[in-house]
Order: structure tokens, then C-alpha cells, then sequence
């Protein structure tokens, strides 16, 4: 059997696995290592998972992954998240959308506590949806505020997901969150463009609030405003000494996650049962995402082995004559149709293997190390899309699960349209300007 034929079957394997409902990691590591044993015998299969074992414990920058996961838990069951939402309430309520701007605010804040997407929906699903609908909002732009929104927590650092794409691509993930930062804010300003424009065009789309609704003293606003600014010191302090150079990013997630736990004490938030629940929590999904790279690490080995980057580049660019513009971009069209039903950490593993080493070889007019960084933001905010994208995406299911009856799977459906369309607009706009993504981490590195 030929060696392409290997890779399809390969393919195909892993593919009928996951539909029959199998885990993400074992479907995908398990072809890797049976794989491994035809190909190679009985060595080959057992040295496979050995030394993808050894290879992921042997990555330091993968200790940043509990603290920061540990870091967002504190924050987020001390409910520090509530205090953030309060301030938005009595700070911007008075303005059209005003309360849908500050979700946006919200969820940026919650990105950079968490890093995953799902706390961002979790929270904005408990706390800011049933405000929004109380004060008159319309349905369907409050529930495409909150997945929108949510979706930011994926690309702005920490993001796990970044740190999932570094392992695979051998790529820093310190320049890859601040890779992160510009899109990802200037996503987020898209956001609140559009929300603002449309809620000043039809205010019944978002009332402002009247003044008996956002009353409060002076003292209570100042009050608001330091727990808001609370998790802005949480991640200055451990951003600045890592941006600075004085602290690897290793130590810098350290801080993170002790500052986070003092500021729950501090505000006397934490409980032993709260400490439990958060350790147990980072536990589990740090286990999740070691499972999930252990598999793709073997998988891509195989690949490697076999010769089926070098096989498919020769197809692309050799047979069908693609540019590799077109190249890219046929890409990113894979992903939004993966991502109707799979989640980015699934999308990630499977093509990683083949997409991973074929962008960076492609003449795009940037060394091979930009050209990973670069890949990395334009995946990640591909994937957004993919959260996003009817019949299957991941957030719209979440917000089905989260959402009160009043609110169809039709309403749903319809309200993430306008908010795919700005994705895509950022998404062009990174593609054709990659130093959007690459003038942050470019500034600090050489620094």
C-alpha cells in the first residue's frame, strides 16, 4: 500500500471514530499508534507514544497551562465577574446599547482571566443575559452580543488554545498571545462599533437605561469601578514582567494565578469548598488538553514519517498549479467546515499535522517563524467563525443550553449572522495586514 493510501485510510479511521462518539484523543491516538505498528513493527508502535510522552513532558512552557486555567476559576466562582458587570451597568447604562457595549467590555475582561471561550458564555448567559432581556433588549441582539463576545476568549491571551497550536507548531507561545492582543482587541471594536451604530440608528434595539435605574452614589460608583479596574491589576501584573523581559512566561502565569488567589482573599470571596472545586476543575481539563496533545504530537509523527505534508504540498502546488494564496485560503474554508461539528481543539489536532508544516512552507513573503505566528491568529479567529456558524457551531448549542425558553433556536440562529459578518471582515483585515498580528510580538521580542 502506497503511502498516500496509508494517510486516507488514516484519515478516514480517525474520522469514523469520532462520529461513532469516541474522545477526541483516543480516536486520533489510537490510529497514530496502530498506524505506527503496521508501518513499522512493534517497535515503532510502542517507541511512538513513548516518545510523544516524553516530548510533552519534557515542554516547560506547557506548566503555564494549569496556572492560568487555575487563574480563571478563582475569578470566576469568587464572582469578581459580577462586580465587572456592575460597573458596566451603572457607568454605561445611560447610552443606547449601553449595556450590550459593556458585555463586550465584559467578555474581553473574562478572556484575559480564563482564556476559554465557554467560561465567557457561562458567564455572560448567567449574569448579563437575564439584565439585558429585564431592560427591554432585543432578544436576538443580546444573545449575538453574548456569543460574539464569548468567542474573544479563544484569541485574547492567555488563550489555551494558543497554547494547544504552539505545541504543535514548536511555536513560542509568549509570541503568540501577544500575537493575540491586537486582533483580538480590535475584534472587540468591531463589536462595539456595530452594536453602538445599530442600537443609535433603532434604540429599540438596546434602550438606554433612565436615571432611577442606574442610581447610585458616588462613593458606590468609584466603589464599582476599583473591583472592575481588580482584574485589570491582576493581569498587568502578570503581563507587565513578562512583557518587560523580567520574567519568563512560565513565572509570569505563576503570578497570575497566586495575585488571583490573593485577590480573592483579599475580597473575602474564597471558601474551602470554592479552593476544591477550582483545584479539581484545573485538573481536569489541564489532563484533557496534556490527552489532546500526547495524541496529536503521535499523529503528526506518523505523518512525518510517512511524507504526506511533502506529498500534499506537491499536489497543491505542483499538479493543481494553486498559488499559495489560494492555498491559505482554501485553509481557512476547511475550518469553517470542520467547525460545524468539531470543537478548535479537535480541528486543531487533525490538520494540524498536515497544515502546520505545509504554511510554512509556502512563499508568502515572511520567514517561516512569522509565517506560524501569523497562521496561529488567522486559525484561531477562523475558528470564531466556526463557534458561530450554523447548522452545528459549538457556541450556538451552548447558548440553546443556557438561554431562557423565551428564546427559540431560530432566534438564535439569527442573531449571530451581523457578528460572523464582522469576524470575517477582521479576518480579511489580518490576512492582508499581517502586521496587525505581528507588529506586538515583533516590538517585544526585540526589545
Amino acid at each position: 500500500m502506497s503511502y498516500e493510501a496509508v494517510a486516507l485510510l488514516m484519515f478516514a479511521s480517525m474520522m469514523l471514530m469520532l462520529l461513532t462518539g469516541q474522545r477526541v484523543f483516543g480516536a486520533i491516538g489510537f490510529v497514530a499508534v496502530v498506524a505506527a505498528f503496521f508501518l513499522w513493527g512493534d517497535r515503532g508502535g510502542y517507541d511512538l507514544g513513548f516518545a510523544a510522552a516524553m516530548k510533552l513532558m519534557k515542554w516547560y512552557p506547557l506548566l503555564t497551562l494549569p496556572m492560568f486555567i487555575f487563574m480563571g476559576y478563582i475569578l470566576s466562582e469568587s464572582k469578581i465577574a459580577d462586580d465587572l458587570y456592575k460597573m458596566f451597568h451603572v457607568w454605561m447604562g445611560g447610552l443606547s446599547g449601553g449595556l450590550a457595549v459593556g458585555t463586550i467590555g465584559l467578555m474581553v475582561l473574562i478572556s484575559a482571566m480564563n482564556g476559554l471561550s465557554v467560561a465567557g458564555m457561562a458567564i455572560g448567559a448567567t449574569i448579563a443575559l437575564p439584565e439585558l432581556l429585564r431592560r427591554n433588549y432585543d432578544k436576538r441582539m443580546v444573545t449575538g452580543v453574548i456569543q460574539a463576545g464569548s468567542s474573544l476568549g479563544i484569541l485574547v491571551p492567555p488563550s489555551v488554545v494558543l497554547v494547544l497550536y504552539a505545541m504543535i507548531a514548536r511555536a513560542p507561545v509568549g509570541q503568540l498571545w501577544l500575537a493575540g492582543v491586537v486582533p483580538g482587541l480590535m475584534m472587540a471594536g468591531m463589536f462595539v462599533v456595530y452594536i453602538a451604530v445599530r442600537c443609535k440608528l433603532n434604540p429599540e434595539l438596546g434602550p438606554a437605561l433612565n436615571v432611577e435605574e442606574r442610581e447610585a452614589s458616588k462613593e458606590e460608583k468609584y466603589r464599582l469601578l476599583l473591583a472592575g479596574i481588580l482584574p485589570l491589576v491582576i493581569f498587568a501584573a502578570m503581563m507587565v514582567p513578562f512583557v518587560m523581559g523580567y520574567t519568563s512566561l512560565v513565572e509570569a502565569s505563576a503570578i497570575g494565578a497566586l495575585t488571583a488567589l490573593l485577590a480573592a482573599i483579599f475580597r473575602r470571596r474564597l471558601t474551602m469548598d470554592i479552593l476544591v472545586l477550582c483545584l479539581k476543575n484545573t485538573l481536569g481539563i489541564s489532563c484533557m488538553f496534556m490527552w489532546i496533545i500526547l495524541a496529536a504530537l503521535g499523529f503528526g509523527a506518523v505523518f512525518d514519517g510517512l511524507g504526506a505534508v511533502k506529498a500534499i504540498e506537491n499536489l497543491f502546488t505542483e499538479q493543481l498549479g494553486l498559488s499559495p494564496w489560494m492555498i491559505l485560503i482554501m485553509m481557512q474554508l476547511s475550518f469553517l467546515v470542520m467547525g460545524t461539528f468539531l470543537d478548535d481543539t479537535a480541528m486543531l489536532v487533525i490538520v494540524a499535522p498536515l497544515y502546520v508544516p505545509l504554511v510554512a512552507h509556502l512563499d508568502l513573503g515572511m520567514p517561516a517563524n512569522e509565517v506560524l505566528i501569523w497562521y496561529g491568529v488567522l486559525y484561531t479567529i477562523t475558528t470564531q467563525i466556526a463557534y458561530m456558524t450554523p447548522p452545528f457551531g459549538y457556541n450556538l448549542f451552548l447558548m440553546r443550553a443556557m438561554a431562557p425558553p423565551e428564546i427559540s433556536m431560530r432566534d438564535i440562529y439569527g442573531s449571530i449572522t451581523p457578528f460572523v459578518l464582522v469576524m470575517v471582515l477582521a479576518l480579511a483585515l489580518v490576512m492582508a495586514f499581517p502586521q496587525i498580528a505581528l507588529w506586538l510580538p515583533d516590538l517585544v521580542y526585540q526589545r
